[in-house]
């Protein structure tokens, strides 16, 4: 083989790659933007941490710069491409199913693959049994974690889309009731695989009497994880056509489920700033503009929430070193000042500090919505 040959060959598989990336929505397979690999069995181009995804599969994969191509998978390479796959394979995607960002955990970028080209759940064709999230209802064990300890139990989940709600139970015996039945209205759902210890790790968090409720859970299939996911995010969906007649699916689907802005170990002192400080897990949920603080990461109920407005409404973030620190074992200071009070935080590093300013002042630049001043006089109230 000449090396004209493989360069005609490299121009081949380059043009197609170009091809396949001007399709309006680029697929999973290219999360990084830059495809290096290719699936020449279904004719897409994939990135490197999509390749395995595909192996699994069963699908032929080459490196588009490392491996030899033969004329016939070039030619089916410039046939298919990406966008032609996705019009096949993702012909039927629900409006709230999750597609995977390239940040995104691995359960839900390599369930999102094998849903495509696996089970085929989206190329519109009428399943039976349906699929488990379009049915409106579904139920099944889960293993969750106790609100007072680290041990994870297995215990029933029931979600109604009807009723909007999910439902669990502490024992086998349902005749008890059961433990806890949580309002669709103010429910999120999160993959937290290394907060929670495990691949499948999943934090549903809901308001419980005016206080944010978290439940950390997992299952062993990675199927069976992310089909609770998307029922969830479909009971979420139908319950924000009800609340929102008139919004549209662009302006309710980043609504359906969210992952936080960002979380992590801040020092946090008392109103008087006499007080010690203490170290506190911080949660920054910024669809609903709320900095929420735990005792610890795994905490099943938070200690407290702290509302961030806009700096025309009396709010500000900024550096501070504090005058009467006491017992902190941080140095790195940021005070967050609302029409109430002060709040001084001490971060343990300055990459820390500049993180945290950063996504603050990204809520606090964002205009207040109608919704944002009832969750203002709510946290309010509850002080």
């Amino acid at each position: 083989m000449t090396d004209w040959s493989l360069i005609v060959w490299g121009f081949f598989c380059f043009v197609a790659i170009y091809k396949a990336n001007q399709s309006p929505v680029v697929e999973e397979e290219t999360f990084t933007y830059n495809p290096d690999w290719a699936s020449y069995k279904l004719g897409v181009f994939v990135c490197l941490n999509c390749s395995g995804f595909h192996r699994s599969l069963s699908s032929q994969v080459k490196s588009i710069k490392l491996d030899f191509w033969e004329d016939k998978l070039v030619e089916i390479m410039k046939s298919n491409g990406n966008a032609s796959a996705q019009a096949l394979y993702e012909k039927a995607v629900p409006p709230y199913y999750y597609r995977p960002q390239q940040n995104d955990c691995v359960v839900l970028r390599e369930q999102w693959t094998r849903a495509k080209y696996e089970r085929m759940e989206f190329t519109g064709e009428t399943k039976y049994p349906p699929l488990s999230y379009t049915t409106g209802f579904y139920e099944g064990m889960l293993w969750k974690k106790g609100k007072e300890n680290t041990q994870f139990l297995k215990r029933k989940f029931v979600l109604s889309e009807r009723e909007f709600t999910l439902t669990y139970y502490n024992k086998d015996n349902e005749s008890r009731g059961p433990k806890a039945v949580i309002s669709i209205k103010d429910l999120n759902a999160t993959f937290q695989p290394e907060k929670i210890g495990h691949p499948h790790g999943l934090q549903i968090t809901y308001q419980d009497d005016s206080h944010t409720r978290n439940l950390y859970v997992y299952h062993e299939s990675p199927e069976e994880i992310v089909t609770w996911y998307n029922a969830i995010r479909a009971a979420r969906y139908a319950y924000l056509k009800t609340a929102y007649p008139t919004g549209s699916d662009e302006e309710l689907i980043p609504k359906i489920t969210r992952n936080y802005l960002k979380e992590g170990y801040m020092e946090k002192t008392g109103p008087l700033h006499k007080e010690p400080f203490k170290k506190r897990w911080f949660i920054l949920d910024s669809q609903n503009r709320k900095l929420f603080y735990f005792k610890g990461q795994l905490d099943a109920e938070e200690l407290g929430a702290i509302f961030i407005g806009t700096e025309s409404n009396g709010y500000s973030v900024r550096e501070c070193i504090p005058k009467h620190a006491r017992g902190n074992k941080w140095n790195c200071g940021i005070m967050v000042e609302t029409p109430q009070r002060q709040f001084v935080f001490m971060c343990e590093q300055e990459r820390e500090q500049r993180e945290w300013l950063d996504v603050l002042r990204q809520v606090l630049s964002r205009p207040m919505a109608p919704q944002d001043y009832t969750i203002e006089a709510n946290i309010r109230y509850k002080r």
